[in-house]
This record gives structure tokens, C-alpha cells and sequence, in this order.
């Protein structure tokens, strides 16, 4: 019995020790370096400005394939010259955004983008929700160039995890868009 009581007062002062508190909850703390932008090397029919993190890859048809390896994440972009069809593309281009409503949770435009110097026009989407691309605009100059880019990801789909990339990766869509020229 003494063992038993030996035992027991052992166990209580040796656990009195420091107040027992309850873990913190933790946060994700994604910190993406600050963009520095350079212009797109390739011989297109357009030109613009892309991330120092971003690969650019060829494609035929002048399109182009904008990665992102660290974020595993790709901007695709297609061009297609105007001829007689600009209605067609914009149709196009605006029915393949609201593909994403049988995932999305809201859609929303920007204003109309115009740049009327360099002759683009334009608008960008946000796609919020499960959808496959959060991301897309288009540009054209109305009578020769039009230009669609749409962001994918190379996972499932799961907004609440991949937003904080998204919106690093929306910020160089911007910048696409607006340094966007159309060569001669």
C-alpha cells in the first residue's frame, strides 16, 4: 500500500509543472517573391511583358504556354488573327469563361480594358470557386489581332488552396494585358 501512495504523490508533483495551454492554430504563410517583368522573347504577332518566375514555351499557331513550375500552374495563351469573324471569337471566348459555371461559385468581369495607343481592347474574369481556370481575358485590336489567356493549375481544383496563388498569378495576368502590343 505505501508503494501504491509513494507512487501516486511521485505522479502529482511531478506533474505540476507548467500550465498545459492549448496550441495556437496555425495559418499558411505563402511569401512569393516580388515580380520583376521582362518582355516575351518569341517572334508573335503580339508581344508583352511576363514574370522573371514565368517559363515561356513555344507553341505553333503563335500560341504560347506561360509556366509557372514553382506554383504548378500555367497561363495558356492563343492567338487567332481577325478576319471577318471578331463577333465569332468574342462569342467564343466569352462562352468558354461561362463553361465554368457548373463548378464556379460567382463569375465577375472587370470594366472593359482599353489601351486605345497600342489599339487593345479587352476584359478579364474572375472565376471564383472549384472551376478549372480562375482566371481569363481576351484582347483584340478589332480588325487583325485577338488574343485569349486562361490560367490552369496542375491539381484538382480547390479554391480555398490555390488563392493565394491566384492572385499572384492574376497580378501578372495584368501585366500581360497591360503591356500587350501588337506588332507591325
Amino acid at each position: 500500500m505505501y508503494k501504491y501512495v509513494s507512487v501516486f504523490v511521485l505522479l502529482v508533483i511531478m506533474g505540476c509543472g507548467a500550465e498545459v495551454l492549448p496550441k495556437p492554430k496555425a495559418y499558411l504563410s505563402l511569401n512569393y517573391s516580388k515580380p520583376k517583368y521582362h518582355k516575351i522573347h518569341q517572334e508573335r504577332p503580339y508581344s508583352f511583358e511576363v514574370s522573371s518566375i514565368a517559363k515561356v514555351k513555344d507553341l505553333p499557331k503563335n500560341w504560347l504556354k506561360v509556366t509557372y513550375p514553382t506554383l504548378k500552374a500555367s497561363v495558356d495563351i492563343t492567338y487567332r488573327p481577325v478576319t471577318n469573324n471578331l463577333k465569332e471569337l468574342l462569342t467564343e471566348a466569352e462562352k468558354l469563361v461561362f463553361e465554368h459555371t457548373v463548378k464556379a461559385d460567382n463569375i465577375s468581369n472587370t470594366e472593359n480594358y482599353v489601351n486605345a495607343e497600342e489599339k487593345v481592347y479587352g476584359r478579364m474574369y474572375f472565376i471564383y470557386g472549384d472551376a478549372a481556370s480562375q482566371v481569363q481575358f481576351h484582347v483584340t485590336d478589332s480588325t487583325n489581332h485577338f488574343l485569349k489567356a486562361s490560367l490552369f493549375f496542375y491539381s484538382k481544383p480547390n479554391f480555398d488552396s490555390i488563392l493565394p496563388a491566384v492572385d499572384y498569378i492574376k497580378t501578372d495576368m495584368i501585366k500581360m494585358m497591360e503591356t500587350l502590343a501588337w506588332r507591325k
